[in-house]
């Protein structure tokens, strides 16, 4: 008997469900690629059952869900939704990663780790309170690094410090700032990494104050549209060297990015039983980058 086809549901709470994320789903080698638009809360069960209750137990590695959509607060309430109508065995592997939110931030979190041992670091996480920037917060903290978490909201930059701090982090880790004029000397003088993941338009850090930080080893910015968040950063810098410190733009990780959403979708169809976060997602691109030694090279992010 031949093996049943690969069946990837794309659940997307959006009015239109990203042709991104569907090309993507189809280069990874998906064979049936079932999208669903509009996906609110009350569809999530029935979407579901028609997922785990058409295919025998032994067949349902070859189906997979994949949660996107434009807001990571809304995936993560449709992913809860989705673990929630599991049970026993009857369950697939479920990727989240509402616009791009976990592979950029893993893909970025792992190009710094490519010039600074993050053991023990002191990175600046600029745009902090974003998707993004907690996704990336969270993994700078689970590799041992200190954050300084910058948000205009110095209010919200302590309700994501709070946040991490309930999943178990050390909030002797976890600094928060306000804008770069307000920062405190002593906090400047410990930045060896910055990655910006503030929204579009906002200049988050100039020329002038990066060369002010003596540490500086990488710097990344994930905006992609000008004016860019690092000022002199190009959108395709890739480990670009300026003095002591690496630089990176926003398509210069996204071929890293790209790699790991596509390998992440592959890898729901080896086993019935994974959800794919931040962490798995950063896991898989070690695996990326340890095997090829030309690093993450190609496949441009292109607005994700």
């Amino acid at each position: 008997m031949s093996q049943k086809k690969s069946v990837l549901l794309q659940l997307d709470p959006d009015i239109q469900a990203s042709s991104f994320d569907a090309l993507v789903a189809i280069d990874a080698g998906v064979d049936v690629l079932l999208s669903r638009s509009g996906v609110q809360e009350s569809h999530v069960a029935s979407l579901v059952h028609g997922m785990i209750f058409t295919r025998g137990i032994p067949d349902l590695n070859r189906s997979g869900i994949f949660i996107g959509g434009s807001n990571l607060d809304q995936g993560e309430r449709l992913a809860d939704l989705v673990r929630q109508t599991f049970f026993g065995p009857m369950r697939v592997s479920v990727l989240l990663d509402s616009n791009g939110a976990n592979s950029t931030a893993a893909a970025a979190v792992l190009c710094c780790s490519n010039h600074l041992p993050l053991q023990g670091a002191v990175v600046a996480v600029l745009g902090a309170t974003g998707p993004v920037g907690q996704r990336v917060a969270r993994l700078l903290l689970g590799q041992g690094a200190s954050v300084i978490l910058q948000s205009r909201s110095v209010e919200r930059g302590r309700a994501v410090q709070q946040s991490l701090a309930d999943r178990g982090f050390d909030v002797d880790r976890i600094e928060v700032a306000g804008p770069w004029d307000q920062w405190q000397p002593a906090s400047l003088e410990r930045i060896q990494g910055v990655i910006a993941c503030g929204a579009a338009g906002a200049v988050l850090a100039t020329s002038q104050q990066l060369n002010h930080l003596a540490r500086l080893q990488v710097a990344i910015d994930l905006n992609a549209v000008p004016p860019l968040g690092l000022e002199p950063i190009g959108v395709m810098d890739q480990g670009k060297i300026r003095g002591a410190r690496h630089d990176y733009g926003a398509i210069g990780v996204g071929g890293l990015k790209m790699k790991i959403h596509k390998a992440a979708i592959r890898q729901l169809f080896e086993r019935a039983d994974q959800f794919l976060d931040a962490e798995e997602l950063f896991q898989i691109g070690q695996q990326i980058q340890s095997a090829s030694s030309g690093g993450p090279r190609s496949e441009p992010l292109a607005g994700r």
